[in-house]
């Protein structure tokens, strides 16, 4: 039984550092502020007497901020020759700048969110992909411009306390910009580093490839960059302007040097843009430069309020202005960012004295140390829960409800701080308003199970505490320690409690640390498993034999045998016959087609389907869903992008006579002349057969640079072996091209799957295959024969705006010409084309589902 529950626990394949190492840089950062809380306590007169007047300049640096950001969007589009308004750069800019703060990796993630009013005034998707690029390699340059500039006055001016280290930071930035240019130009002329990534990705190749390769108009670029040096300076003259605020003594030098370090800082910083980190670098650097640790944070508070917190408003405000919908998912996450950050500073900074001594009437000094104590580890776990509510997880809805519950009657009782009571009480209401929005939820199973190994953990800390406490030497911490003194300060150590033990020797520092480091560990894991656990695979039903019975009774489908592929999940109704096959990718629940079931259970078995994903945690997507099928999922307002047409061939009317077939006809010919014969085949065959045909299959998708593919379709494996097959083979007897016809429950309709040839064998081995199928069709007694998908056609008369950049990118971009000559081969035989389409929520669902359909289709791993 405990072998069987250990067995079934499957940690997450994917470590979220990102996150690990922007927590741990918070708790650092707040650590250290902690220890100056005397010096903090002085802080507040120089904020209270900062000139009105220079923060009046500094918010409008910021607009000039902000300006410089969009036209660096607008010179980028320009350089590649495609116009772009001043208008949708500054939405563009504010947007990204927004969501960059709460997405692993910041700005560079940010750069896949692409607005509505941008994609309709650029409909190519490359030309964005292009432009971003561009902008982001401007900041790095000019970040080196002024990195450059600043280290070289500093150590010209003899401040330096360094110059070793100043010599090794301008090595590190010469060698990091060389770098990049290196595969930059290593990608535009298809070197070697180029053919690296090819042979290993080539998808990715060819989207580098792209991207890179855009013609660039220098003036234009050149302007880009003069815009991305303004920012910079911007930043440069926020921190001047803090210090001339704080009416202390400007240094042009300190804020040059203070605002390269806190930049360098922010774009390496993988998660939340560096808050916290930031504003101690920036306090540390200006320390170098006299100023005592009060001036510089309040410096440094007065910068980031500019730089930082304003720009991030506007965007907040830009997407409530335009994306609604958006807006209401992206308000509680950006007011939980808030109220955590408020929390960590309101115990940072000293209390009102009068309000204390009318607190101490009604609490003791204890509880109020407590309430501190909790107030601030409340913070960091909200900042970090905010991050998972911008994903639409109901637990993290949940944990952010409960902890504004909390930090709302911690402030009263830490201090009756009333004004961050109120804050907390505004960020309630809007949780409650936005509710509904956060609807994937977490696997109560998983739930349990992580409870039991946080429990697991809290007593494993609590054993090696009392034991290392109990058993250690007095000469460590100049005391004996007895039972109960082992086991209290284990117990404050796993509460992130400060203790009054002073260490005498090294190990007993050295003790210490792991066990706050064993303590912060387990609250983390803790919070990450009750957001996000991993949902074992092994846990759902595979009943294939139950679902081919329900096939046979129910099926209608050219794709339904892959229903019962080994890739996929299946879920079987409760209350109707019906099975719904899906497979498990990033959160998401990818159903091929629809639910297997009689036509009238269809709308309910959706339904319980979408519920029972719910309790899992999971989003729902279906792929290749028919026309007729849309008003099912219309019911639930879903909804629903074109991605292609499926051909069918009517074998009644299909006749190789007339004008129009004559290509056919006589490529037929010279393959008969040539001595290529095509045939049907039945199993069983020999090894020596299978061989060969592998040899194909193998030399097809090298040729092609494929790989296989799944999903919706098959691969060269073991079941073929038990199919019909069609083979062309030349006059050697050798195979040189074949498909394998596969089962097709649709009501007199045949199909097949694979369709391979090797390179050296004539076009029209292709058009031998399909003509004897279909003649293989008509033997059979069946009316149509089902060639397939084919990607991204029939978008002629597309009207909404994904579907207009898919028909853009389906006619102009060489990566998908390859759909085009799918559709002209297909279009010789079609007699009709069925629309098929991609069901969804919303549209932010669209930023993730790419990833989702790439990841569904590749081969499933064994220990899956």
């Amino acid at each position: 039984m405990q072998i069987t529950f250990f067995k079934n626990i499957r940690l997450p394949k994917k470590f979220y550092w990102r996150e690990v190492l922007a927590v741990f840089l918070l708790v650092v950062c707040i650590y250290f502020f902690h220890q100056q809380r005397r010096e903090i306590s002085l802080i507040l007169p120089y904020l209270h007497q900062a000139s009105n007047s220079w923060l009046l300049l500094a918010a409008v640096v910021t607009g000039i901020f902000v300006l410089c950001q969009s036209a660096m969007y607008a010179f980028s589009f320009n350089a590649i020759k495609t116009p772009f308004p001043l208008s949708s750069a500054i939405e563009l800019f504010l947007k990204r700048n927004f969501l960059s703060t709460f997405l692993p990796g910041g700005g560079v993630s940010a750069l896949a969110y692409v607005p509505k009013s941008v994609k309709r005034t650029v409909p190519d998707r490359m030309k964005i992909h292009q432009a971003s690029g561009l902008f982001g390699f401007a900041g790095i340059l000019s970040t080196f411009i002024i990195s450059l500039t600043v280290l070289l006055l500093a150590a010209g001016g003899g401040n330096s306390k360094d110059m070793q280290q100043t010599a090794i930071g301008m090595g590190v930035l010469t060698i990091l910009i060389a770098l990049l240019l290196f595969v930059l130009y290593n990608i535009r002329k298809e070197k070697a580093l180029y053919q690296w990534i090819k042979n290993r990705y080539p998808k990715t190749a060819l989207t580098l490839l792209q991207v890179t390769g855009a013609s660039v108009d220098g003036k234009w670029y050149l302007l880009t960059v003069f815009a991305s040096i303004g920012v910079e300076v911007c930043g440069i003259a926020h921190l001047y302007i803090a210090m001339l605020a704080a009416g202390v003594h400007p240094s042009l030098q300190a804020a040059g040097l203070a605002y390269v370090i806190s930049v360098l800082l922010m774009v390496a910083s993988p998660f939340l843009r560096g808050v916290g980190a930031v504003e101690l670098s920036v306090v540390y650097i200006l320390g170098h430069f006299g100023y005592t640790p009060v001036e510089a944070l309040a410096i440094a508070l007065i910068y980031r309020a500019f730089e930082f917190w304003l720009p991030m408003l506007c965007g907040l405000f830009s997407f409530l202005v335009k994306g609604k919908a958006l807006f209401l998912r992206i308000f509680p996450a950006f007011t939980i960012f808030l109220l955590g950050v408020v929390n960590i500073l309101s115990v940072l900074t000293p209390p009102v004295a009068q309000r204390m001594k009318m607190l101490h009437n009604f609490v003791n000094a204890a509880e109020i140390h407590a309430s501190n104590t909790l107030v601030i580890y409340i913070g960091v776990a909200l900042i970090v829960t905010a991050t998972f509510l911008i994903r639409g997880l109901r637990n993290a809805w949940w944990l952010a409800f409960i902890f504004t519950l909390v930090s709302l009657g911690g402030h009263i009782t830490k201090g009756l701080d009333w004004e961050e009571a109120i804050l907390a009480l505004i960020v309630l209401l809007s949780l409650l308003f936005s509710r509904k929005q956060y609807t994937v939820r977490t696997n109560p199973r998983l739930i349990s199970r992580a409870l039991t190994l946080a429990i697991s953990t809290f007593v494993a800390v609590m054993v090696y505490g009392y034991i290392g406490f109990y058993f250690l030497k007095t000469r460590h911490f100049g005391i004996d320690f007895n039972r109960y003194q082992s086991l209290g300060y284990t117990l404050r150590i796993f509460l992130l409690q400060k203790i009054d033990l002073e260490p005498l020797t090294p190990f007993a520092s050295e003790f210490l640390i792991s066990m706050y480091a064993l303590a912060l560990g387990a609250w983390i894991f803790l919070l990450y498993a009750l957001v996000k656990p991993y949902l074992s695979k092994s846990y759902i039903n595979k009943e294939t034999d139950k679902a081919l019975q329900l096939l046979q009774k129910y099926g209608c489908s050219s794709v339904d045998f892959f229903k019962i592929a080994n890739d996929k999940l299946l879920y079987f109704s409760k209350q109707y016959e019906a099975f719904v096959a899906y497979r498990i990718e990033n959160g998401f629940a990818l159903v091929l087609e629809v639910p297997v079931c009689a036509e009238e259970n269809l709308s309910a078995v959706l339904e319980e389907f979408s519920d029972y994903c719910n309790h899992l945690g999971l989003k729902t997507a279906y792929y290749r869903v028919d026309e007729n099928s849309l008003s099912y999922f219309e019911q639930q307002r879903k909804k629903s992008l074109l991605i292609g047409q499926e051909a069918i061939v009517d074998v009644e009317q299909f006749d190789l006579a007339g004008r129009d077939k004559k290509s056919l006809r006589n490529g037929l010919n010279s393959l008969q002349k040539k001595g290529y014969i095509t045939a049907v085949y039945c199993p069983p065959y020999s090894t020596e057969l299978m061989q060969q045909l592998k040899a194909v299959s193998d030399e097809w998708l090298q040729v092609t640079n494929r790989t296989e593919m799944i999903f919706s379709q098959g691969s060269f494996d073991e079941d073929i072996n038990l199919q019909e097959l069609i083979i062309t083979k030349n006059a050697d007897g050798m195979p040189v091209a074949f498909l394998n016809i596969i089962p097709d429950f649709a009501p007199g309709e045949c199909t097949y799957d694979l369709i391979r040839k090797t390179s050296e064998a004539p076009g029209g081995c292709m058009d031998a295959l399909i003509i004897e199928l279909i003649k293989y069709a008509k033997e059979k007694g069946c009316r149509f024969v089902n060639l397939g998908l084919a990607p991204m056609s029939g978008l002629e008369h597309a009207d909404k705006t994904l579907e207009r950049l898919m028909r853009y990118a389906y006619e102009k971009i060489r990566r998908f010409r390859h759909y085009q000559g799918l559709r002209a081969f297909k279009e010789k035989y079609a007699s009709q084309w069925l629309n098929k389409y991609l069901v969804y929520d919303n549209d932010f669902d669209l930023l993730r589902l790419p990833a989702v359909l790439n990841k569904a289709m590749k081969p499933i791993k064994h220990d899956e």
